[in-house]
This record gives C-alpha cells, sequence and structure tokens, in this order.
C-alpha cells in the first residue's frame, strides 16, 4: 500500500524536473523570477487504490499536536497570483520588405509575452497589492487572480528597481489584507512560512526558519538587506509572502540562491524583502509617486593593511576610509572629513565602502544617522542628517562638451556588477554630446580629470573643466576612450 505515494513522488520529481531544465543556469534564479504562464498539468490518475492517510494523534504527552492549518486559512486570502501580458516585437529581416509584407500580411510582427508572479494585499480597503518590480516591469497589462477565483485588472501605481518592490492596486471589495509586521525583530531561528505561486501552483505553503537577517553582498540584486530563509523559493514565488506564527507579513519573497540554477530545484537558500523596507518604499510609492534616497555625500575607498598602518589603525581593521566630502552634504554638517574611517553607521558594522553605499540607498531623504568614525586614533560618534542627490542632470550642467546627454546614476544591479560609473542615459540627436560619439547606454568610469564613482564624482572632478576631457566609456563588453571637442 506504500507503493503509491512513492510512485506520486517520482511522477512529480520527473514534471519538476522538465520544468526547471528550460530555466537558464545562474547563481540567481532570477530572484525567484516570475514562472511563465503554463496551462496546469492535471494530477496522474491512481495506479493502485490509495490508502486514507491515517490520523494524527490528538496530543502527545498531553500537549496538542501544533498546526500552521489556523493561522493560514486567515493569511492565505491576502495572497493572490499575479498575471502579466508584454507585447514584444518580432525580430525578422523580412519585415523590412514591403513585398514581403505584402504577400504575407498574416505573419505575425509581435508576440505575447505572459508570466506569472505572486504578491500580497496589504490594504484591503484600498486594494494596494504589493509584488516585485522584477514581476511587473514592463507588463503591459498585470491582472490579480485571488484566493476565491476572481480575477481582476490591476493599476500599476509604481515601483523601485533598486529594492525590487512594486505596487498595483485592484478593486477593492470583499478582499482580505495582510498586516505588516515588525521585520527588526526577526532572530535567528524564528519559524516562518512562505506563500505565493511556485511555477504557477497557486496558493502552495512552504516552511522553514530564519536562516540569516542582514544578508548582502550578493551581486545583481540592488541594495540589500535581505532575510535568508531555507523556506523553499521557487520560480513564481516572486512577490509572495513571507509569514511569522502570527501570520503577519515580515517579508517579500525575491530571490533563491542556487550555483546549478533551476536544474537543481530548491536548495533551501531563499531570500526576501524586509516588511519593514518594503513598507518605507511602499509609503514614499503612495505619497509621492517615487523613491527618494538619502545620502551622506562623500567618497570613501577600501581600507588596506597599508592604509591601516599608516593611519595607526590595528591590523585588520575594517571600514569606510573617507577621501572626499562634498560641499553642503549631510557629511560636511556632520563634521566628516577625509582620513576619517566609518566604521559604524545607524548601528550597523561598515567593513568597506560596498556596505555604507548599502546602508546610504536603504535610508530615506532626512533620516538622522548615528556615526562612528575612527579619526587620530580616537573613536568620535556623529550625527549626520541624510540629503537627497539628484539621481539624473543634464550633461551640459556639468561641461558644455556634454550638452544634449543625460546623464544618470547607474541601477544599483548594475554598479554592483561594474563597481563605480555614470549612465549615458539618453543622447539627444544632432546634440555635441551626440557629434562627439557618445551614445544612450554607454558607462563613463573616468575622465581626464579623475575616476567617475558616481554623478557627485564626475560634477566634482569637473568643476574646474579641462582643457582636453576625454571620457572612458564602457560600451557593451568594449572600453574605449572617447575624446569630447
Amino acid at each position: 500500500m506504500r507503493r503509491t505515494p512513492l510512485l506520486i513522488a517520482l511522477t512529480a520529481a520527473a514534471a519538476f524536473g522538465g520544468f526547471a531544465a528550460t530555466a537558464m543556469n545562474e547563481l540567481l534564479e532570477n530572484r525567484a523570477e516570475a514562472a511563465p504562464a503554463t496551462a496546469p498539468v492535471p494530477a496522474p490518475a491512481p495506479l493502485l487504490p490509495v490508502a486514507q492517510p491515517a490520523s494524527l494523534p490528538p496530543l502527545v504527552e498531553g500537549q496538542a499536536m501544533p498546526s500552521l492549518a489556523p493561522m493560514l486559512e486567515r493569511v492565505m486570502p491576502a495572497v493572490v497570483s499575479v498575471h502579466t501580458q508584454q507585447r514584444v516585437a518580432v525580430r525578422n529581416p523580412f519585415f523590412d520588405d514591403p513585398m514581403f509584407r505584402r504577400l504575407f500580411p498574416q505573419v505575425p510582427q509581435e508576440r505575447i509575452n505572459e508570466s506569472l508572479g505572486s504578491g500580497v494585499i496589504i490594504d484591503a480597503q484600498r486594494g494596494y497589492v504589493m509584488t516585485n518590480h522584477h514581476v511587473v516591469v514592463g507588463a503591459d497589462n498585470v491582472s490579480v487572480t485571488l484566493a476565491d477565483g476572481r480575477t481582476l485588472k490591476a493599476e500599476f501605481l509604481g515601483s523601485d528597481a533598486d529594492t525590487d518592490v512594486a505596487l498595483i492596486r485592484i478593486p477593492a471589495q470583499d478582499l482580505k489584507g495582510l498586516p505588516l509586521g515588525d521585520s527588526g525583530q526577526l532572530r535567528v531561528g524564528d519559524y516562518v512560512v512562505a506563500i505565493g505561486n511556485p511555477f504557477g501552483l497557486s496558493q502552495t505553503v512552504t516552511s522553514g526558519i530564519v536562516s540569516a537577517v542582514g544578508r548582502s553582498g550578493i551581486r545583481g540584486l540592488g541594495y540589500q538587506n535581505f532575510i535568508q530563509t531555507d523556506a523553499s523559493i521557487n520560480p513564481g514565488n516572486s512577490g509572495g509572502a513571507l509569514v511569522n506564527l502570527r501570520g503577519e507579513l515580515v517579508g517579500i519573497n525575491t530571490a533563491s540562491l542556487n550555483p546549478r540554477g533551476s536544474m537543481a530545484g530548491n536548495i533551501g537558500l531563499g531570500l526576501a524583502i524586509p516588511s519593514n523596507l518594503a513598507r518605507d518604499v511602499v509609503h514614499q510609492l503612495v505619497t509621492t509617486g517615487e523613491v527618494r534616497r538619502g545620502t551622506l555625500g562623500l567618497d570613501t575607498q577600501a581600507l588596506d593593511p597599508r592604509l591601516a598602518r599608516s593611519l595607526g589603525l590595528a591590523e585588520g581593521q575594517q571600514g569606510a576610509l573617507v577621501t572626499q566630502v562634498y560641499a553642503d552634504s549631510g557629511a560636511a554638517a556632520a563634521g566628516l572629513k577625509p582620513g576619517d574611517v566609518i566604521v559604524s553607521a545607524g548601528g550597523q558594522r561598515i567593513a568597506d565602502p560596498l556596505s555604507l553605499h548599502n546602508f546610504e540607498g536603504l535610508q530615506p531623504v532626512g533620516a538622522k544617522v548615528p556615526l562612528q568614525v575612527l579619526r587620530d586614533g580616537k573613536t568620535l560618534k556623529l550625527d549626520a542628517t541624510l540629503r537627497e542627490q539628484p539621481r539624473a542632470l543634464d550633461g551640459a550642467s556639468v561641461d558644455a562638451r556634454l550638452a544634449g546627454a543625460r546623464l544618470a546614476e547607474l541601477p544599483e544591479a548594475q554598479r554592483q556588477a561594474r563597481g563605480r560609473g555614470v549612465l549615458v542615459e539618453e543622447v539627444q540627436a544632432g546634440s555635441r554630446a551626440a557629434q562627439n560619439g557618445l551614445r544612450a547606454g554607454d558607462v563613463i568610469g573616468a575622465t581626464s580629470a579623475g575616476a567617475v564613482d558616481d554623478l557627485a564624482a564626475l560634477r566634482s572632478s569637473l568643476a574646474q573643466p579641462p582643457a582636453q576631457l576625454v571620457l572612458l566609456v564602457t560600451r557593451g563588453n568594449v572600453q574605449g576612450r572617447l575624446p569630447m571637442r
């Protein structure tokens, strides 16, 4: 009688393997990726009579058997399926031939890409649904299917690519929302439950524990302060709920780390965006329609052993060495100076410039941040108020030879891959920048006046325009020098 569950398990494993083999073999399983929309697979008919499962005893040593069912009955109606459609042009060289188009007018020139992800209703009165940015980015149509089977058209309200949080809205009719918990109270070892639609299988529940908090340093995932869990997170889980045992939303499932991609299935390395961070992003999207980030307004570099010795610091000392403080910045107002070493910000340890940059990127404008700084062998405590820096600006405001170009900060995932630079977001046809050969998508990594970490560094280095301006530009996988006349 035990052969039937084994046969069903083998059948399910084979089906999973067939599905998983189609995914890309990447380290990141596309942030847990929205799963391609597929028709549901009918369950195989049992080959042998199925025995009824034996019921569990109501008591064990006088204690009632624990169950997640009562909590899940309250929570699961708030977790939804997010279905997106995107029109994609079909690239075919024959479409450029008018004769071909006349002879074959029925040949489609575009296709519809569909995908499935997950979402969480966080405000039943307003119909707000939180999901991942990568679930809905570029979609022409977004719809939401509720736990009761209703499918509703969704309105896109806004998203933030650098934290992978998006907000959509559906008609608020008999909805059930999920209360947001305090993710800051999570501890390693706490039990959590992930709910979503892995591989298009709606209302799927997996459980595990919090494996780590404050996880960062993962390439390609923007600003990072992740909850790590061993609860299974697979393609289609993106945007789903991570809840505690009280049924409170403590995270938004976003990624699954896997060295072999989907071919290996889930290996217990899932990542979720903390609810406290997601709450702040949603608040900004609702109130302003965009996310504004604060910054200290300084440049830093890594602290290597040679620099540590020259500053009289202990061997192995970690931190971010301040190399430049910009005028009228939060750092300047706080009294930071070049040569200071920032070792803590907002109570978080700062090991290097990347960890400081990641910390800044998760703070709103106006945030008051206590800093712990090493200066001349002494420990100082300073308080800084983060100020807003422009995320994009016209090239002409930096240097006349860049007129016609719109320059922007690198998207955070791209910054982690490249390390530093400024993105050429747009170049007007016929402009001076275009005549000089600059193109949209170029990344400026340095100029003849110095290295370029970000927009602030570019503006600072060109405050005194050099007689000859040469840009070090990365275009695709090619790097070269571009003289600007």
